[in-house]
């Protein structure tokens, strides 16, 4: 059973719960089952806002906080709200929330299921959740929520649901990945990792060993390893020859260079050295790929 305590409302707030029809479509249709929002709203200043529910709820709830503060408990432990922080609580699992009592918090929400909704959840969970103590504030964030609430509120065309589900899904996506996000713009620049990868990209037409990286860059070659691999997700020799290789299929769409021309260009001395590589990203020979290309 869920307890409600709304003494009076809250001046300017809004909220839809959609009908049962409603999620019955999105459950089914193809373009949003994986994701589709049951529940949306935006509590202002929400004085003696408090949610318990001692079974869950039968989705997952997401919560950000713009003003104000506020509490979560869930399995015991107590969460404190703050502004520009948010949180997803997982279905079906007992819960209660609040407003701060002196300090209302003012909140954006929507409860979300759908076949990847857990995958979702998931991955919030596996982020390193110390970042969420500042995403930033983001009037583009703000009417986002609001284009969404507006279309969720017009009419139930078909189409119109699956537009509001996905901009939903962005919404949402956008608190999740956060901390990948923040690592770009941190990253963003003259980073070590970026200086390599802009030597190499300027040289795609040139050959160079991890040795002579490494000399270059002053730093040992296991270190550059392990750093390039874990920012990129490829050792550095295999990033270089994948910038090769899709160079190369550049060259394949737009020139009538031959396959030696071509290897040459991207600084591969042995035509079939570079076939090789070439076939192992691409799945096909250059050969075969330029036909494919031209069907």
């Amino acid at each position: 059973m869920e307890n409600i305590v709304l003494k009076e409302g809250f001046l300017g707030q809004k909220m839809i719960a959609l009908p049962k029809f409603i999620k019955t479509i999105a459950q089914n249709n193809r373009i949003t089952k994986k994701f589709y929002i049951t529940d949306l709203g935006y509590y202002p200043k929400a004085n003696h806002h408090y949610r318990t529910r001692k079974k869950g709820a039968n989705q997952y709830i997401f919560i950000y906080c713009t003003k104000g503060h506020g509490e979560i408990i869930l399995n015991g432990t107590k969460t404190l709200i703050s502004p520009n922080q948010f949180f997803i609580i997982p279905k079906k699992i007992g819960h209660e929330y609040r407003a701060d009592e002196t300090d209302p918090w003012s909140i954006y929400w929507f409860h979300f299921d759908g076949t990847m909704a857990t995958d979702l959840y998931e991955r919030y969970i596996s982020t390193n959740t110390n970042n969420y103590k500042n995403v930033p504030f983001n009037l583009d964030t703000i009417e986002l929520f609001d284009k969404i609430f507006s279309l969720f509120n017009r009419n139930y065309l078909e189409n119109q649901i699956e537009y509001a589900n996905l901009l939903s899904l962005n919404f949402i996506s956008s608190f999740i990945y956060h901390d990948f996000e923040s690592s770009i713009e941190i990253n963003h620049g003259n980073t070590l990792i970026d200086s390599i990868k802009n030597h190499l990209l300027n040289n795609l037409d040139k050959s160079f060993t991890l040795d002579e990286i490494a000399a270059k860059f002053n730093y040992s070659k296991s270190y550059l390893h392990t750093k390039f691999k874990k920012n990129t997700g490829y050792s550095i020799m295999v990033f270089f020859n994948l910038k090769k290789t899709q160079k190369a299929c550049e060259y394949l769409n737009y020139t009538d260079l031959s396959i030696k021309e071509i290897s040459f260009k991207v600084g591969i001395d042995d035509p079939l050295y570079f076939s090789r590589i070439f076939k192992n990203f691409m799945g096909k020979s250059p050969r075969d790929y330029k036909k494919s290309q031209t069907k």
